[in-house]
């Protein structure tokens, strides 16, 4: 018999439209003769599965069932292709831990931590991996930029603290223009994080568990025309994106290891994309921050390392389901 899987997507933020295009991948790539998928949309006006017709059918939200033509439906397991909150910050996983229902990501803890930028480089740097230099600024009391540059050194990057997608994100490189890019990023959260800009090349690097074991799929390397990989590079095709990288194996093998080594620290689940600068001068990764729902459209990264390994979405998303059930 069929294991009953719910797709979620939506979400309650900015995100939301990046939730739907990698639902839509994912839905189309799941293998029905194993699974029976049903879309649900977590969304601010409620939860819902959407029927052919349009009609909407909400979830019960005690067990997180739907009820379709006088037939209750209770999902065997969820798979999480939502960005940003509830999805990707811990909320929906606690919710699902409580009525035990399993899910393709990592726990609530996890996730929590990760969407946090800051939080995750500094639990990096405490089990001995290489962060840049950083500083956490709280909507109502903001450094100001004398006092970030007393600690700092220019050129920096200011980003929102919590999310992804690339939103909010300015590279600084005069004080002029520290006061705007910091009201930028507050735009889009209470926390911003500043960080000191390091030079050297971009990688990005999907890692997942199937059985098991803990596997790195081929990396990518990021060359944006942008002046950094801003939404515009990441979506709308102003970046290069090499998948394998052209990278010396020595090189490779150091964010590799790096890789799989930050996804057994942090107890992550599921499929987790890491991003990383190479220090070509002091010859290391630098941890930029881990993606524990990264994007799975047609534009995506991880869809690419999935076909570069040889495998089809098909087998890499019954993998994942696969590994919940374990």
């Amino acid at each position: 018999m069929k294991k009953k899987i719910a797709l979620i997507t939506g979400g309650y933020s900015g995100e939301a439209v990046i939730s739907y295009k990698s639902a839509d991948t994912i839905y189309h790539n799941i293998d029905t003769n194993k699974w029976e998928c049903y879309l649900i949309d977590i969304h601010p006006d409620g939860w819902y599965y959407k029927k052919e017709n349009g009609d909407k059918i909400f979830v019960d939200k005690n067990d997180f069932s739907i009820t379709v033509d006088g037939t209750k439906i209770n999902f065997d397991a969820v798979l999480v292709g939502l960005h940003g909150t509830p999805g990707e910050d811990g909320k929906l996983q606690g919710y699902f831990d409580c009525i035990k229902i399993p899910y393709t990501s990592c726990n609530a803890a996890t996730s929590a931590i990760t969407f946090n930028k800051r939080y995750t480089v500094a639990v990096a740097a405490f089990a001995g991996l290489h962060v840049a230099n950083s500083l956490h600024l709280f909507a109502g009391s903001e450094l100001t930029a004398p006092q970030i540059l007393s600690q700092l050194k220019l050129p920096l990057f200011v980003k929102p603290n919590n999310g992804g997608s690339s939103l909010g994100i300015s590279k600084v490189n005069t004080a002029d223009e520290l006061p705007s890019a910091i009201a930028k990023a507050f735009k889009e959260d209470n926390q911003v994080l500043v960080e000191e800009f390091i030079k050297g090349r971009e990688f990005t690097i999907g890692v997942f568990k199937s059985k098991g074991n803990i596997i790195a799929l081929p990396i990518t390397e990021i060359i944006s025309k942008n002046e950094f990989f801003d939404f515009e590079a990441k979506y709308e095709g102003a970046s290069e994106e090499i998948t394998p990288a052209r990278v010396e194996e020595a090189v490779a093998d150091k964010i590799r290891e790096d890789a799989k080594k930050i996804y057994s620290i942090f107890n992550c689940n599921g499929i987790v994309r890491m991003d990383f600068i190479y220090d070509e001068k002091n010859g290391y990764p630098v941890l930029l921050e881990i993606n524990t729902v990264p994007g799975q459209s047609a534009a995506s990264l991880v869809p690419q390392q999935v076909k570069a390994m040889g495998w089809s979405l098909m087998e890499f998303y019954t993998a994942l389901l696969d590994e919940c059930f374990n």
